[in-house]
């Protein structure tokens, strides 16, 4: 055990988009900041744009194994580096609708109002795409929540088949947008872009830092400051906490196979809405039985993680755009004629790759290229596109993160199917009529493989701490702090009380922002 002497103003756990956000934020402030990070910088390497090692091999993701509800074993698709998961993110940086933030009903049950609303959240908003420098194009979504400012920098341009595609779309009566992304990109200025627009960005790690990841405008930025310290490869084991449990007392990691005990005057924890909730629970004391701040008995409860489909469209025309990723429709995102519940979000994939269709593609689309090797099977992706569809699930209690000695669980049973699947199959007949309107030929009955994804599947979790401002009812307050202990908070996705069916980067990262400010007051007062 090594006890170490230094004493920090604020502890950071973790580095994705709650914790390199708050660090960037609070950097500033000349507060003594460290940040425990259980990975290390992902290496730059030529696996990194390697769809084989990637997808594959799984190169970059954790060697970690987690248990389902009957006490399966699996394999997260989480990943531990310093960025956290928007190491491998298709950045994507969405802002939640207005009326996500009040109460609504789905087929399935209610969605749950948010203490704080849009308008709370909206300033918030306008300095994360800021910071992580977001392309998009305001008044072609409808669904697209009142702005204070224009996005910061213009959207990110449509290749010629993917800008028919969207005119086929639009031709519909719907309303195809540009997909809001965070890249250091400059079109029309390629000798100052650092992002060169290449095949693999969505879920591969950014070999040139291209992407606007936790890292790049995080943790890469704070770490100029003298204040600041960042320690990798130190995975939080325990909080540990004052006599009567009132305050954490101090941060235990291991590092090097030894015990560090780090101590300082507020802790935020930045893991995951999982990892974060599996601490909480890990920490439990004679102050705490039950588990750290969880006197609800909510901690771990109500794990979201969206119904997620990946669907590819096999067209006879080939798709040669080389980056794919600019579309989104949120038509169904309320429902549709016939349907007075929510649906869903869509976006595009990145680019289909043949590497990845041994592990990532859906069982036809698979099917079908064992029965075309070699250039048949270059020729199928080819002429693939690929799509998200996401559906909002619901918060349920069962639906849980637990500890069991050194185990860890995640009991979780998804709901609001029939939503998802009406999704599904309405973007299926969407995706027919492009078909029909771009070709002339037998494809045009379209041929659309999907599959949903699976437990392992981690990549949009939240709500294991839901903030509120009934101890009852909720983990944290207003601001992210546990209600139980006086100086712990949390910043990553489990304060959601609900998780909308956009991607939560953004929301995480506003979030982030919002309570930085909180702390930097609090800090100062101190």
């Amino acid at each position: 055990m090594i006890i170490e002497d230094q004493h920090y103003d604020l502890i950071i756990v973790g580095t994705g988009a709650g914790g390199g956000t708050l660090a960037y934020k609070l950097a500033p402030t000349g507060k003594k900041i460290l940040i425990l990070e259980r990975g290390s910088f992902l290496p730059k390497e030529n696996e990194n744009w390697s769809a084989s090692e990637v997808f594959r091999k799984q190169r970059y993701q954790a060697q970690q194994q987690w248990y389902d509800q009957v006490g399966e074993p699996f394999r997260p698709q989480t990943n531990y580096w310093v960025g956290g998961n928007t190491k491998v993110y298709g950045a994507a940086l969405l802002r939640m609708r207005e009326r996500d933030f009040e109460e609504v009903q789905h087929q399935d049950g209610i969605s749950p109002e948010w203490p704080l609303k849009y308008k709370d959240f909206e300033p918030y908003y306008t300095e994360a795409e800021k910071l992580y420098l977001v392309h998009g194009r305001q008044g072609d979504d409808l669904t697209e929540p009142p702005r204070s400012e224009t996005y910061p920098l213009p959207a990110v341009a449509h290749e010629a088949r993917m800008q028919q595609i969207c005119d086929a779309i639009s031709h519909q009566g719907l309303h195809p947008a540009y997909l809001p992304l965070g890249l250091k990109l400059s079109e029309g200025a390629e000798e100052q872009s650092d992002c060169i627009r290449c095949k693999t960005c969505d879920g591969f790690p950014c070999n040139v830092d291209a992407k606007a990841d936790a890292e790049v405008v995080g943790i890469s930025p704070s770490l100029k400051f003298p204040n600041v310290t960042l320690k990798t490869n130190a995975k939080v084991v325990r909080l540990h906490t004052s006599p009567n449990g009132g305050e954490v007392k101090a941060v235990e990691a291991e590092i090097d196979g030894q015990s560090h005990f780090f101590f300082s005057d507020i802790v935020v924890l930045a893991c995951g809405a999982i990892n974060s909730a599996a601490l909480l629970l890990s920490s439990a004391n004679s102050s705490h039985p039950t588990g750290l701040a969880n006197s609800s008995n909510l901690v771990g409860r109500n794990f979201m993680k969206q119904l997620i489909t990946t669907l590819v469209q096999l067209s006879p025309q080939p798709n040669p755009a080389i980056f794919q990723k600019t579309i989104c429709v949120n038509d169904f995102y309320w429902g549709e004629l016939g349907f007075d519940y929510p649906m869903g979000h869509i976006q595009n994939t990145g680019n289909i790759l043949e590497d990845m269709i041994p592990a990532e593609a859906p069982p036809l689309l698979a099917f079908l290229a064992r029965l075309m090797p070699g250039s048949g099977l270059q020729q199928l992706t080819a002429r693939a596109t690929g799509w998200w569809l996401q559906t909002e699930d619901l918060p349920d209690p069962n639906n849980k993160v637990r500890v069991e000695g050194a185990k860890q669980y995640m009991d979780y049973t998804p709901n609001n199917l029939e939503a998802h699947d009406r999704l599904i199959h309405r973007w299926m007949d969407v995706l027919k009529v492009v078909d029909r309107m771009t070709e002339n030929s037998v494809f045009s009955r379209g041929i659309y493989p999907y599959s949903n994804t699976p437990i392992q599947v981690v990549a949009n979790q939240s709500g294991t701490c839901r903030f509120g401002e009934d101890p009852k009812t909720s983990v944290l307050d207003i601001n992210c702090r546990t209600h139980d202990v006086d100086n712990l908070y949390v910043v990553d996705s489990s304060f959601f009380p609900s998780s909308s069916a956009v991607s939560p980067a953004l929301t995480i990262i506003a979030n982030a922002l919002r309570v930085g400010e909180h702390l930097i007051e609090r800090l100062n007062k101190g």
